[in-house]
């Protein structure tokens, strides 16, 4: 009767495998952040687009309901008082970026208006926000 060989070799961890579970952490870890998005505003219906993406870091956030009226992270500014809000906001952070929501029923001519105020007070960062398709 002839005995087999008993395994003497070391045992090693198999690295590959390894590699996956933490690259499928990592992808995993990246979906989530990039879902977690910051809205500052009001809820209002955005009109779509199918290229249009802002960049959501650092901003001021100016709503423009159906209506008419204007929110600045979501408090209630007349617009006699916008371009006061906006130059103290731009003093306290000149580099701050502004993005305007307005609304899909909103008229053009009161964000025009906002845009305009905007470019008053010495703003150059500005985006219009979309729904993304």
């Amino acid at each position: 009767m002839k005995l087999s060989k008993r395994y003497s070799g070391k045992t090693r961890i198999e690295m590959i495998p390894l590699i996956d579970v933490i690259f499928l952490l990592l992808v995993a870890f990246i979906f989530f952040t990039m879902s977690m998005t910051v809205h500052r505003g009001i809820p209002i219906e955005l009109p779509s687009s199918s290229t249009a993406r802002v960049e959501r870091k650092d901003f001021v956030e100016i709503s423009v309901q159906r209506d008419g009226g204007v929110f600045i992270n979501a408090k209630e500014v007349e617009m006699a008082d916008l371009l006061a809000e906006v130059r103290s906001l731009h003093l306290v952070s000149p580099e701050m970026k502004i993005i305007i929501s307005g609304d899909r029923g909103a008229s053009y001519e009161v964000i025009v208006s906002v845009l305009d105020v905007i470019q008053k007070a010495g703003v150059t960062k500005v985006s219009l926000d979309t729904k993304w398709k």
